[in-house]
């Protein structure tokens, strides 16, 4: 399996993070990687940024391999990742950096820094009436409540600003960072029709937020905030509302983006899993990783991670794998 350099040519059947004008928005160089077998026959593609940050150059992915045969095996996968290794050691990039959480990938190139992630995904090809009762008691209960306490839920562009505020607010509140408002909304247009904006108020206040990129393949509930004490259920009807509209839209399935796996018993992540299942979204497991392409350079910025963070994603979750 070979990975060469192909042309972009997207449509609205694959994911809205593997599109020219995201890629662009996000990345200072980018493009797309295919998988080549034996026969020269197109497997696979890879969607890539590099991110160019002093003397460094990093590869980061927006979206996880996309098979173009549906017995395109983990291990011709596997295979494809390893050549992708040497494409970016050839053209001179430093390394590989955790890919964003959206990217659940089946496997890892060999030499990688693995940890298991996930992500819990709802099937948006069922009835309404089916997605209704597939919700648990509990967040049925709420949405009733926040519809007769009289939440009301906003959607579009206008919504942008209130929706930046929040999200940051929310991020803020867990002591983590936040792009700025130009990034956000430099992102927010390069996505054009391709996202939708909601927000949740009750008499004026607003309570939370969602802002979700979506193609008929995919939504990702990709940012999300809330007030520090929301109405009892404001949060679910917003979802719920979000799962109604892309459903209208032909769109496949609501992706909850990014879940640990297993997480330590009563804590805020245990709490955010626990919020996602009960939509009765299902959990798709897999990997998260990262590769050193010039191991002085990975090791400049794991130290640099590791001062400003306390690590990224893979350090926080790779020790999970030794137990299982």
């Amino acid at each position: 399996m070979l990975a060469k350099k192909i042309e972009i040519t997207w449509h609205p059947g694959m994911s809205i993070y593997a599109s020219e004008p995201f890629l662009k928005a996000v990345g200072d160089e980018y493009g797309w990687l295919g998988g080549f077998d034996n026969s020269g026959q197109l497997c696979c593609i890879l969607p890539y940024t590099i991110i160019k940050k002093g003397f460094f150059r990093m590869v980061r992915f927006r979206v996880e391999t996309i098979a173009l045969e549906n017995e395109f095996a983990v291990q011709e996968e596997k295979r494809f990742l390893n050549s992708v290794i040497d494409f970016f050691r050839d053209s001179g990039a430093d390394m590989i950096i955790p890919a964003t959480t959206n990217t659940i990938f089946r496997t890892y190139p060999d030499g990688a820094v693995i940890a298991p992630y996930g992500t819990y995904l709802i099937d948006l090809n069922q009835p309404e009436e089916t997605l209704w009762r597939n919700l648990n008691t509990s967040h049925r209960r709420n949405i009733r409540r926040a519809k007769d306490s009289g939440v009301e839920i906003k959607d579009g562009m206008p919504q942008i600003k209130t929706a930046y505020e929040l999200v940051r607010e929310t991020f803020k509140r867990s002591s983590m960072p936040f792009m700025g408002y130009d990034d956000f909304s430099r992102m927010v247009s390069s996505l054009g029709e391709n996202i939708k904006i909601f927000v949740a108020e009750h008499k004026g206040e607003v309570q939370g937020c969602t802002v979700v990129p979506f193609s008929q393949h995919r939504a990702y509930y990709v940012y999300g905030g809330s007030s520090p004490k929301p109405l009892a259920g404001a949060n679910n009807l917003l979802h719920w509302h979000a799962i109604q509209e892309f459903k209208k839209l032909g769109v496949n399935h609501y992706d909850f983006v990014g879940t640990r796996i297993n997480p330590e018993k009563g804590s805020k992540q245990e709490g955010i899993m626990t919020f996602k299942k009960r939509f009765g979204a299902e959990l798709v497991q897999g990997y998260m990783w990262k590769y050193p392409l010039h191991r002085l350079s990975y090791a400049a910025y794991a130290m640099a991670v590791r001062i400003l963070r306390g690590g990224d994603i893979v350090d926080a979750e790779k020790h999970k794998l030794k137990k299982r």
